[in-house]
């Protein structure tokens, strides 16, 4: 897609998000609901298959392209973005990544057109960031496979039409490795608990997921047997950059509400935004997301020249989701008391941001990665 076609597309989601998402946003954060007709609304202008191939139905936009989209997602409450996330996050790419030519040609379509929503279902209560936690079993039955097991924290479980299980084997040649499997909604034995109460991101809804005795034919499996996991990992980064771009969308939108109120709140006699003290924090927050924006889009232009698809997508959301919290806690700061009462946006964005820290790869997990990248490329590495 050339760049005049997606300044078009990127106007289009700017006056959405403005004219249809942020005046519900009190309303969706109350009510934990989206409002009625914007599914419907997101799936018409392709937002579900934004960075799926144009062959399977979707934009195909480049991650540089993908970035930016998300940028102006991220303006608004993170619940909308979370809608269509996994069918343009680790859900599609595992599937370009390992799936057959049938799986692709049968699930990719659907997914880029919003007929289904994806739901990628690992976490569970012993294992998130660690695999080796991983309890759901898959054991070879006939001609297809066997899942028990429960999953906990899993996006979009309540409104799902197919599930990407991730299960260790039981038995046969991958014993003991794990494999990603599509399985539906509606397949006997699925069974989907309570919608969590969460802090924040409401309208975003996530549930437990049990799997007895669920049969699913040989054709699910993605993949080689015991390959999954891996094919998951080597399409984290998409995902990551992904939630590094929505955390500069939020960051933006925080910062923006800072200026307006700085400038309109009158303390002695003059707007706060005359004193330096609340200067310094307005420009501590637009280094920071200055700062993170330029590291989104260098990460997203080495991805897709395949400099990098490591390092720079867990740099960009370990420093994008440590920055935006730091930007909604100064924007509620310069609100003061006001900041920190219900119905003010600021407070909102404030528990939102929190979340950002934990999926996708925590924090320390990011740290991880980097360090690990970072020694691994030093001139010093091959005499260690």
């Amino acid at each position: 897609m050339d760049d005049a076609d997606l300044d078009v597309i990127l106007r289009t989601v700017r006056d959405l998000v403005r004219e249809r998402v942020i005046p519900h946003e009190a309303e969706i954060d109350a009510t934990d609901k989206m409002p009625p007709g914007l599914r419907e609304e997101a799936a018409r202008m392709g937002l579900f298959g934004f960075a799926i191939p144009e062959e399977y139905g979707g934009l195909g936009l480049s991650m540089a392209q993908e970035v930016r989209l998300v940028m102006e997602l991220g303006y608004t409450t993170p619940s909308f973005r979370s809608m269509f996330g996994t069918n343009n996050g680790i859900a599609g790419h595992v599937l370009l990544e390992g799936g057959t030519p049938e799986q692709k040609k049968h699930f990719l379509p659907r997914l880029a057109s919003g007929e289904w929503t994806a739901s990628f279902a690992l976490t569970e209560e012993q294992a998130g960031s660690d695999p080796a936690g991983l309890a759901t079993s898959v054991a070879a039955r006939g001609d297809g496979y066997v899942i028990n097991g429960t999953k906990r924290y899993i996006t979009n479980a309540p409104v799902a039409d197919v599930f990407m299980v991730f299960a260790r084997h039981a038995g046969g040649p991958a014993d003991g490795k794990i494999s990603a499997l599509l399985v539906p909604a509606d397949a006997s034995g699925v069974t989907v608990g309570p919608r969590d109460d969460k802090m924040g991101q409401h309208g975003a809804w996530t549930a437990d997921v049990g799997f007895t005795d669920v049969f699913v034919p040989s054709g699910a499996l993605i993949g080689v047997a015991g390959d999954g996991y891996v094919t998951a990992m080597r399409c984290l980064a998409h995902g990551r950059l992904h939630i590094a771009a929505l955390c500069v969308g939020l960051a933006q939108r925080a910062l923006d509400e800072t200026i307006s109120y700085a400038l309109s709140r009158r303390q002695g006699g003059h707007p706060i935004a005359e004193y330096q003290l609340i200067q310094g924090l307005i420009a501590d927050s637009q280094t920071d997301v200055m700062a993170g924006r330029a590291l989104v889009q260098s990460a997203a232009a080495d991805f897709d020249s395949g400099i990098d698809r490591r390092l720079g997508p867990s740099c960009a959301k370990y420093f994008c989701s440590e920055m935006v919290g730091r930007v909604t806690d100064r924007a509620v700061q310069v609100h003061g008391g006001a900041g920190y009462m219900r119905g003010v946006p600021v407070e909102r964005f404030y528990r939102d941001a929190r979340l950002f820290r934990i999926y996708e790869g925590t924090s320390q997990i990011q740290q991880l990665v980097i360090a690990r990248q970072a020694l691994r490329s030093s001139p010093g590495a091959s005499g260690r």
